[in-house]
């Protein structure tokens, strides 16, 4: 028995991939398979990518500016705009209030004010 052998018992070392017909391989986005199966009729108790689930993420959700869409690590006390940089931070001091509502209605962040 070889060394390889020995480390990946698991693996058939007579194993030889075919693809059928001579057809290049395919390979199909999460998209294409999500309507794929939406398409099929399928059993009440099947798995499928549609109906899989996971738990709520432990990280935090990441926030972006509301001015450029870029990370935006810092958000302004007064107006609770999220911006970049310092250009941008100078950019939501000179904002108007009724653009800053819009600005955090579209965020869908907007407060009573």
């Amino acid at each position: 028995m070889s060394e390889e052998q020995s480390k990946c018992k698991f693996k058939n070392p007579n194993f030889t991939y075919t693809q059928p017909g001579n057809k290049k391989l395919i390979w199909k986005s999460l998209k294409q398979i999500m309507s794929t199966e939406k398409s099929l009729t399928w059993p009440e108790d099947a798995v499928t990518y549609s109906s899989l689930s996971s738990p709520p993420s432990f990280r935090p959700a990441k926030k972006y500016s509301d001015i450029s869409g870029l990370i935006a690590p810092y958000t302004d006390p007064q107006t609770k705009l999220h911006y970049h940089n310092a250009e941008e931070y100078a950019i939501v001091k000179e904002l108007p209030s009724d653009i800053t509502a819009g600005y955090l209605n579209l965020r869908g962040a907007s407060s009573i004010v």
